[in-house]
């Protein structure tokens, strides 16, 4: 079915907003409170800076403060309308002049982790502002001296106010970034529903893990499998990867970053899409196609009135429950084509995988066993 076409006088959607990453907002403050702390003078308010790309962009103030061998400002960030968790924290860089020919140095303020674990793009003991905010910082400071006719030498301490609360809400504690949050970005711009910050949590979690000597990872679409494979296996903490919806970005960045073993779990709904062929896992991309189900449950032994109650079902738990009632197993089917799915776009004879499906109650329906990572149909080429 197709969306009806909207009418002439329905007034179209605005495009959703883009916002700015942390790192562009630390970079504006960095600018602001290096050119009051070398100047003595205010603060430029709107501050400009550059971006990676080029385009140069204004930043408004949101607070400003001098000590006795210190300038700090404060950028407010706007997410535009992205759900960043990030949204309306406040980015404080407090500057302080460094000895001639040492450089920009940068330190964490309270906020902001520090890196604990190898894996990285940073080694342990750095603060986590990673390297292209790092980049743009250096930059700027560079920038502003020649401005001024000044060495570009500054010691940037950056902090975000209740940066330890927030960073509960994400993964950087199993990341082992410690203390705070990160300061990120790759170009400045946050994309609304972009997902490229999850997808790289994603790829970092795989990093730390290979740096960390493991030889198996779990990945899985929720807490609830994640429990599930934790009970199972007794795997630490570091090799547990929350991937989400987002099984492609998981199985292309390991196509190339090979781990021995992999398993894939995540409820019967998700896996199902899995099987189906879909590497994007979310409700509001893709669904799952009561008729091909219908099909998988009528080759594993079921009925017709059994298949077309499937068919005709209202969701992929429903038909898992009119399955359960005939006494069929559709679960096992679904791990199988799921395996098939995932083995075709991770491509790595040298990872072997396996797929769990678990049931809302965290109890494990089925398991495909352990295999190379190529599809069943391959195997013998």
């Amino acid at each position: 079915m197709t969306d009806a076409p909207q009418s002439p006088d329905t007034p179209k959607k605005p495009p959703l907003r883009r916002g700015w990453t942390t790192g562009a907002c630390a970079t504006a403050a960095t600018r602001a409170a290096f050119v009051a702390l070398v100047s003595g003078r205010d603060p430029p308010d709107p501050v400009e800076i550059g971006l990676p790309g080029g385009k140069r962009v204004a930043f408004a103030l949101a607070n400003f403060t001098r000590g006795a061998d210190y300038a700090e400002a404060g950028v407010v960030k706007d997410a535009g309308d992205d759900p960043d968790v990030t949204h309306g924290a406040l980015i404080r860089a407090r500057l302080r002049r460094a000895p001639p020919g040492t450089g920009v140095g940068f330190a964490a303020g309270p906020g902001v982790g520090m890196v604990t674990r190898p894996g990285l793009p940073l080694p342990p003991g750095e603060p986590a502002i990673n390297p292209v905010p790092r980049a743009m910082m250096r930059q700027t400071i560079e920038e502003a001296a020649a401005e001024l006719g000044v060495t570009p030498d500054a010691i940037i301490e950056i902090s975000v106010d209740r940066g330890e609360e927030l960073a509960r809400s994400t993964l950087n504690g199993r990341l082992g970034i410690i203390g705070g949050l990160s300061i990120l970005g790759t170009t400045g711009i946050v994309v609304p529903y972009s997902c490229s910050a999850w997808i790289d949590t994603i790829h970092r979690g795989i990093d730390v893990a290979l740096a960390s000597g493991l030889r198996h990872i779990a990945a899985t679409t929720g807490s609830t499998s994640e429990e599930a494979v934790r009970k199972l296996y007794g795997l630490p903490e570091e090799a547990l990867i929350e991937m989400g919806d987002f099984a492609g970005g998981l199985l292309k960045y390991l196509r190339a970053h090979t781990v021995p073993r992999v398993t894939i779990a995540g409820g019967f709904a998700k896996l199902t899409k899995l099987a189906q062929g879909r590497l994007d896992l979310h409700s509001g991309r893709s669904s799952v196609d009561l008729g091909d189900l219908a099909t998988t449950a009528r080759a594993a032994g079921a009925n017709e009135a059994t298949s077309e109650a499937i068919r005709n079902a209202n969701s992929a738990l429903e038909a898992l429950a009119i399955a359960s009632a005939a006494g069929l197993d559709l679960a096992s089917p679904i791990a199988r084509r799921a395996f098939d799915t995932a083995a075709r776009a991770l491509g790595n004879r040298a990872t072997e995988l396996e797929i769990i499906v678990v049931g809302r109650d965290g109890a494990i329906l089925a398991r495909s066993s352990f295999r190379p990572a190529i599809r069943a149909e391959d195997e013998t080429e």
